[in-house]
């Protein structure tokens, strides 16, 4: 997995989706874009991407495209219109775009010039992610766990809601 992260400026979303997927279907890689408010770092999407993988290696996946499977993971969610909303929206979004699989870096080339590259990922929208994820005050104050591994512990039960 690699990410292409910063900002992006979206005309029309269906536009910028099918040419996130035209570049994915040129190199044989699983490309998918997420608002960086409600990306809780790298170890995130990495873990939302070794689910979604495992779910297509097991024939156990809920979407036909890769990248949708990797979207349903990362949020944590198995219905696709509540997924699609850690998407980029119109306008200007920071946004972090996972690319996995087949020839990543030809496909990170032929991204970057939708982007104004920054560092996205590093910047946790903690209230954001605490309402997208529905982490309460309560659970935060009873664990030592960051932010991260709950949103991480999210990703991972979504295997056993299935």
């Amino acid at each position: 997995m690699r990410t292409v992260e910063g900002r992006v400026t979206v005309a029309d979303v269906d536009a910028f989706v099918e040419t996130l997927r035209a570049v994915g279907d040129d190199h044989d890689c699983a490309v998918q874009a997420f608002d960086a408010a409600y990306v809780a770092g790298r170890p995130h999407l990495e873990t939302a991407v070794r689910h979604a993988n495992r779910a297509f290696d097991r024939g156990e996946n809920v979407a036909r495209d890769r990248a949708v499977e990797i979207l349903l993971y990362a949020a944590g969610r198995r219905q696709i219109r509540r997924a699609l909303e850690m998407g980029v929206v119109e306008g200007e979004t920071d946004a972090v775009i996972v690319v996995d699989g087949g020839a990543e870096s030809a496909a990170i080339r032929e991204l970057r010039p939708l982007v104004d590259e920054r560092d996205t990922l590093d910047a946790l929208d903690e209230p954001a992610l605490t309402d997208f994820f529905d982490v309460s005050d309560a659970e935060r104050a009873a664990t030592d766990a960051s932010l991260t591994d709950l949103v991480r512990e999210r990703v991972a039960l979504l295997d056993v809601e299935k």
